[in-house]
């Protein structure tokens, strides 16, 4: 791993390389605020640092591969090319109205080591970890006011905490986004360890845990991460969380046709989730690699969730935005990759 690019620092721990270079330690603080306060990431617009030091600063080697906008204007997705040459994706969601939400799906990792069958990010394999300057850039690649963050993305965040850790509290430090703790969703697989951890560590965020299935057979099936943590484990986790923090965790269910939809499989999850503190979000497949899978029809969907209400549970069904851009993680990767490779130009001779 390379060393930690700027945007990963804390201003105290900016202070030390600024005064290697004969600066005062209250330029690291105007540094920090003009990337994290004011999203501004070329040295060049930041007008208050003298000009040596502009010309001095290496901020980010990432790159803008391609960034799409949907039909709607509510949804945009941007790939964006890291210094090694890895991918990753990141989404905006807005709300309609006039101040509303405006949500950012951040990625931690170049792909997934968790080979969840229906997710088109683990087709790709597990490359790396991303650093917390690569994770809190891809936020800051997006223009104020941002109200949300939803560690959603590419990879599990939980099997890179140090770095996701420290990304949410540089978003929410109170010289830079100020982003509040409980405007940020991380989300997990089900990594019991550091779910039990996360609940340590007095932190406001929410929760969301994928679920998928209601007994070990099935989920299993769809991910090999429960061989390892049972869905009893996680759900004893998922509970510790909810105590401690006194927020409800949100269970993420992804329907899928014939698989997981049935009205006995919903009133098993009812049974299992009955007495918690929770929501489930229900999430009709995306399309994947996998053509054996599908989205069941919105009629069964309704019939899932109606069920699960009739039991007292808490759910919803998650409306797929941002097809039209192929919104959903790693589908704007896996475009890319497949896009034909662009004619040479051979120079003409004189």
């Amino acid at each position: 791993m390379p060393r930690r690019s700027l945007l990963g620092f804390f201003p105290h721990e900016l202070e030390p390389i600024f005064a290697e270079w004969h600066e005062p330690p209250y330029r690291a603080h105007q540094l920090f605020r003009w990337m994290h306060s004011r999203g501004v990431l070329d040295p060049k617009q930041m007008t208050d640092l003298p000009h040596v030091l502009r010309d001095r600063l290496v901020i980010t080697q990432s790159e803008e591969t391609r960034r799409l906008q949907s039909s709607d204007a509510l949804t945009s997705k941007l790939l964006l090319r890291l210094h090694d040459g890895q991918e990753i994706e990141i989404v905006e969601m807005r709300t309609a109205e006039e101040g509303g939400r405006r949500t950012i799906c951040v990625s931690t990792q170049a792909g997934c080591a968790m080979g969840c069958v229906f997710c088109v990010t683990g087709q790709f394999g597990f490359a790396r970890n991303l650093d917390a300057g690569e994770i809190v850039e891809q936020v800051l690649r997006f223009s104020r006011p941002i109200t949300n963050v939803v560690f959603m993305g590419m990879g599990e965040p939980l099997a890179n905490y140090d770095e996701t850790l420290r990304a949410i509290r540089l978003l929410i430090h109170p010289e830079g986004l100020r982003l509040g703790a409980r405007h940020i969703t991380l989300s997990t697989s089900g990594l019991v360890p550091q779910m039990l951890r996360l609940a340590a560590e007095g932190l406001q965020i929410g929760l969301a845990v994928s679920l998928h299935a209601p007994n070990d057979d099935l989920r299993s099936s769809l991910m090999p991460v429960n061989r390892r943590w049972p869905i009893a484990d996680v759900l004893r986790a998922a509970d510790t969380y909810a105590q401690g923090t006194g927020r409800r965790v949100s269970f993420e269910y992804t329907l899928i046709a014939g698989v997981n939809d049935s009205d006995e499989l919903a009133d098993d999850l009812a049974r299992l989730l009955h007495g918690r503190l929770c929501h489930v979000n229900l999430i009709p497949l995306n399309p994947s690699e996998n053509t054996s899978l599908r989205a069941p029809s919105m009629q069964r969907a309704q019939g899932f969730e109606a069920r699960l209400r009739s039991a007292g549970i808490a759910a919803t069904i998650r409306v797929n935005r941002g097809r039209d851009i192929l919104a959903a993680c790693g589908q704007l990767r896996l475009s890319e990759k497949r896009r034909p490779a662009p004619d040479v130009l051979m120079p003409v001779s004189a």
